[in-house]
C-alpha cells in the first residue's frame, strides 16, 4: 500500500480516535453485548444485534485506523522548506480574482480535510492546482461552475 500523508496533527488526531475506540468504544459494546445476552432467547433480541452491528463497525473502524497510521508519511509542515511554493502542509491564503475574496487554506491529508477548518485534501482540485505555485502565481481551478482563478497571496508552513 502507498503512503499516506498526513500532518503531525492530522496524524495526532487519528492516534487519538484509534486510542478512544480501543480503550472507551470496545469495552462499552461489550458490555452492551453481554448486557443483551443476559437477557435471553438472542433470535428476537434488539439490542443484541445493535449492539453486534456497533462492535463490527468499531473493530472495521480499528482496523482502518490502523493500517491508515501504519503507511502514513507524517509532514510537518514547520520543518518544510520549500522556498515559498505550495506543497503538503502548507497554508496558502487565495484571491478570488473575479470576487476579490480572500480565503485561507491548509493542503491536507484526505482524512484530515474539513473545509469548516478551512483544511482542503491534497486531491482536491483545487490543492491540486495550487502544488508548485509560488506567491504572485495564478490558479485556475476547474469548478462545477467553470473555470476560477485565484492568485497565490501568500504561502507559509505552520
Amino acid at each position: 500500500m502507498s503512503k499516506i500523508p498526513l500532518t503531525v496533527v492530522g496524524a495526532e488526531l487519528l492516534r487519538n480516535e484509534l486510542h478512544h475506540l480501543k480503550t472507551v468504544e470496545r469495552p462499552a459494546v461489550i458490555n452492551a453485548i453481554a448486557e443483551a445476552r443476559a437477557q435471553g432467547d438472542l433470535s428476537e433480541n434488539a439490542e443484541y444485534e445493535a449492539a453486534k452491528e456497533r462492535q463490527s463497525f468499531i473493530e472495521g473502524r480499528i482496523l482502518e485506523l490502523g493500517s491508515k497510521l501504519g503507511n502514513a508519511q507524517v509532514i510537518d509542515p514547520k520543518t518544510i522548506n520549500s522556498d515559498g511554493r505550495c506543497v503538503f502542509g502548507a497554508t496558502v491564503r487565495l484571491e478570488d480574482i473575479a470576487t476579490g475574496d480572500v480565503v485561507t487554506y491548509q493542503i491536507v491529508g484526505d482524512d484530515e480535510a474539513d473545509i469548516r477548518q478551512c483544511k482542503i485534501s491534497i486531491s482536491s482540485p483545487i490543492a491540486r492546482s495550487l502544488i508548485g505555485k509560488y506567491s504572485g502565481d495564478i490558479a485556475e481551478v476547474q469548478a462545477p461552475g467553470g473555470v476560477r482563478e485565484y492568485e497565490i497571496v501568500n504561502v507559509q508552513y505552520i
